[in-house]
């Protein structure tokens, strides 16, 4: 039902901005608006395009900051590369959702039902990646079936804590681990719609807390947390614009190169998310390349007009990507050690433009090269049609994997498994047993 009215409201929104550009003698004059107290006066439940369930609301007394006119345009701007654009339905109505019936795969994040409306799925997937984070605990030991175990049948309570973990743990990592600051919607908005901007009336009454210590900032999550994993409260747009707040906007400006200017592209009428976005997620900085380091000059080593910018630390997570089309026509990315190497035997998987995790329960696996002969792999795609983890087992001392001759009457997914592809960007020629399920990704 809520879907529906968002729908109506999606139409409702756009005839008045229809209306708005027909008519500019509606708006309000920019010159006077720039006069006057950004935070003066709120306007008090000011007409909505968008239906936020009173209780996914935070009241105005609760402390915190108002966002400014200047930091909605900021946000705009660095998201979208300008200030007209806004979040579509399927951005608006991401929240994050563990799944429900499976006790198997109850550490795990939904996705979206249809897998082509994947833009929010990289924030998502990637804060998939920490709710794992209990299997490589310091006191945690035992076999990686004993370890798999300690992922299974989380209630609810450790559920909503595993998540809160996992956002704070972004949000500090984007503020340099000295900062991070939480966005969440109130009653009020302070913002007014302009000649430059378009109300999407929900940016307008986001609320800014700051803090100084990750322990303050994983409690408040934790107290608001039905704002992130309830429908209708924008979850994962709030837990966004957080992020770029904790980075702050000149920080990701900064981090930034002559090859991106924002975060998110239009793409077959959906923004998608740059490769800034993800680097941010999990390194704490918005570099748009996946190489080591910042690039200076070219293959012919003439120095570049301006630097490229890769990824200056590891991070607990690391990042593996493969794709068919960019094999095919011998542009695929080369990642780098750093996001190849995280500190913990954690992936994200960009697989034909598709997010997932894969991970080892063997926390040592990255750290002792003797444990890379052999070893288990899980892996998790956020579809309902997973219905347990998978168990690959990953062979690099047997005989090299060698694709197979070319046979127009096979499929290209049986001669090249994108997983096992994926897998062999990591480690080269290692032969992967499936142990009786069916490839997948």
């Amino acid at each position: 039902m809520e879907a529906e009215i968002q729908q109506i409201l999606d139409q409702l929104s756009h005839l008045q901005q229809q209306r708005l550009e027909s008519n500019p003698n509606i708006l309000l004059d920019v010159g006077k608006e720039e006069d006057q107290d950004e935070t003066s006066q709120p306007i008090r439940n000011p007409p909505g395009l968008c239906y936020i369930p009173r209780r996914l609301v935070v009241p105005a007394g609760l402390g915190g900051t108002p966002i400014t006119h200047q930091l909605t345009e900021d946000l705009r701007r660095v998201l979208f590369g300008g200030t007209f654009h806004l979040f579509n339905h399927e951005w608006r109505k991401s929240f994050f959702r563990f799944r429900e019936g499976d006790p198997e795969l109850s550490y795990a994040l939904e996705a979206d039902r249809v897998r082509d409306t994947k833009t929010p799925e990289t924030i998502r997937t990637t804060c998939q990646t920490s709710n794992t984070s209990p299997a490589f605990s310091p006191t945690q030991a035992g076999s990686d079936r004993q370890t798999l175990l300690s992922l299974r049948d989380m209630g609810q309570q450790e559920q909503q804590t595993a998540l809160a973990a996992a956002l704070s743990d972004s949000l500090w990592l984007a503020g340099q681990e000295e900062r991070a600051t939480v966005a969440l919607l109130t009653e009020d908005s302070y913002i007014t719609s302009h000649l430059d901007y378009t109300l999407d009336t929900f940016t307008e009454t986001l609320q800014l807390f700051t803090f100084d210590r990750k322990g303050d900032i994983t409690k408040f999550i934790l107290d608001h947390i039905h704002c992130f994993n309830e429908e209708s409260g924008h979850g994962v747009i709030l837990f966004l614009y957080s992020l770029i707040c904790s980075r702050t906007v000149d920080g990701v400006r900064e981090d930034m190169d002559s090859t991106t200017s924002h975060m998110l592209h239009l793409s077959l009428g959906s923004f998608v998310c740059h490769q800034a976005l993800m680097n941010l997620l999990l390194t704490g900085r918005a570099c748009p390349q996946v190489f080591n380091g910042t690039l200076s000059s070219g293959e012919d080593g003439e120095p570049l007009e301006s630097p490229l910018k890769g990824v200056l630390s590891r991070g607990d997570v690391g990042y593996l990507t493969w794709s068919q089309e960019q094999m095919e026509r011998d542009v695929l990315p080369q990642v780098g050690s750093m996001l190849k190497t995280p500190r913990f035997p954690v992936w994200v998987c960009c697989i034909n433009s598709s997010f997932s995790v894969l991970f080892s329960l063997n926390r040592s696996l990255l750290s002792d090269w003797k444990r890379e002969h052999q070893f288990q792999l899980f892996y998790y795609n956020g579809q309902n049609s997973q219905r347990s983890t998978a168990r690959l087992t990953i062979d690099t001392q047997s005989d090299p994997w060698e694709a197979p001759p070319p046979n127009p009457e096979q499929d290209l997914e049986k001669r090249f498994p994108p997983l096992e592809m994926t897998i062999r960007t990591k480690w080269d020629g290692a032969a992967i047993d499936w142990n009786g399920t069916t490839p997948f990704y």
